[in-house]
């Protein structure tokens, strides 16, 4: 274990790793390009929106005495840790060659929290530097309107830029790309966008939005345009200059859409619009908008206990419905092939029916995800399943797959 509050925490996580005592290593699916595995392994984590669910690699170890920030200064730097392994691709970390690449790139970074944090005069050691600059990126102002709200969750959203930018460091060879400012200012436009889907700005859409702009810690300049371009609204065209090549930061767009559409509960169809336009805006494919989707399902319905707008049974009744109406969608495009393949196996018909019902017993569970995850490696549009902890939509999924696809069921009842 380490003190996250103390000094020389990083030294001695490193130290466990080097000792054996904490893996770090992950293995890479095939299927998958690198950025699309640093990406789906840390969508797991809750990084993506700013949320520390659970450690990447220190996962069986007890966080509940480290405050809120700590936990999410030890998740980001292992998210950066693990991008560096990633792109790296070394079968061994090299723990001095990483803590030298991030304090270079944050030499680098363009952000206001760190203006009086890279001093490096100061006697200290790379990781000690690192310690200070991830304490001051994970602790900004806090919007003070939304600090008693489900809001709050969301104060540091855009701590995940960096570690695209990391990666993004990495793959150019120490040469930056992208610029943080402009990112975070077109990721603040399509906030905008989203929020206006039904045409109507309502408060909690604001407090979002200045949480979402404490968040991005910019610039003067560019904080009053961001201001202005929700105020007066923005359309997709009026963003297209800006717009990144990197695979990384759209699927990081698409996920803050789909976030906001999942928030605002009253304007469901008018949010799939925009992320359907979004998707097409940015060159997306129809795989990457379901699977941003099912992203951020998973990460609402993994940390229902945990957020306190969740905990509201009304909230969460109208999240799961939306979620149901959702992949209903994305399972009927497919619901031919879905139900051909179901046929094949009378177990997993009868356990399905079974499920819509009564609980399955824990024996009856492990079957139905052995089995459906073998149906999902023949059917791309089901391949998320298959993702780091892809199970956890299926209850949903199989109370919806005897309405969707009834062909099925109805053959089997007579085969028997």
């Amino acid at each position: 274990m380490i003190a996250p509050g103390s000094k020389g925490w990083i030294a001695k996580y490193l130290q466990l790793t080097e000792a054996g005592e904490l893996s770090v290593e992950l293995q890479k699916p095939e299927n998958l390009t690198r950025s699309e595995f640093n990406h789906y392994t840390l969508s797991q984590t809750g990084i993506i929106f700013g949320y520390p669910s659970k450690l990447l690699f220190a996962k069986d170890w007890d966080i509940s005495k480290w405050t809120h920030d700590e936990q999410l200064t030890v998740l980001l730097f292992e998210s950066l840790l693990f991008t560096h392994c990633n792109i790296r691709g070394r079968a061994k970390l090299k723990p001095d060659e990483f803590l030298d690449d991030l304090n270079v790139f944050y030499k680098k970074h363009r952000v206001q929290s760190l203006a009086s944090v890279l001093t490096f005069f100061l006697k200290e050691s790379n990781s000690e530097r690192i310690e200070r600059i991830l304490e001051k990126r994970v602790n900004i102002p806090k919007n003070l309107t939304s600090t008693k709200s489900w809001i709050s969750y969301f104060n540091n959203s855009f701590i995940y830029l960096d570690v695209i930018l990391f990666e993004d460091f990495l793959k150019n060879k120490k040469h930056q790309t992208l610029d943080y400012q402009k990112l975070a200012l077109l990721a603040l436009g399509i906030i905008s966008i989203s929020a206006y889907s039904d045409g109507l700005i309502q408060d909690y859409e604001k407090n979002l939005f200045n949480t979402f702009l404490l968040s991005a810690d910019l610039d003067s300049d560019e904080k009053e345009l961001a201001k202005l371009r929700f105020r007066e609204g923005i359309s997709l065209n009026e963003l297209k200059s800006e717009m990144a090549d990197s695979w990384n930061f759209k699927r990081y767009l698409l996920d803050l859409s789909a976030l906001m559409m999942h928030l605002n509960q009253n304007s469901q169809e008018a949010g799939h619009e925009i992320l359907v336009s979004l998707k097409e805006w940015m060159n997306c494919s129809e795989r990457d908008l379901d699977e941003a989707t099912y992203c951020t399902d998973q990460f609402l319905l993994e940390n229902s206990q945990k957020v306190s707008y969740l905990n509201d049974s009304n909230s969460m009744e109208q999240m799961l419905d939306s979620v149901s109406k959702r992949w209903i969608k994305i399972l009927g495009r497919n619901k031919d092939k879905l139900a051909q393949e179901i046929k094949q196996s009378k177990e997993l018909v009868l356990l399905i029916r079974k499920s819509a019902t009564e609980e399955l017993s824990k024996e009856e569970k492990e079957k139905v995800k052995t089995q459906f995850m073998d149906i999902a490696k023949s059917m791309p549009a089901l391949a998320i399943f298959l993702l780091p902890g892809g199970a956890l939509l299926l209850p949903i999924v199989l109370k919806i797959i005897p309405n969707l696809v009834p062909s099925a069921f109805k053959d089997n009842e007579l085969d028997e």
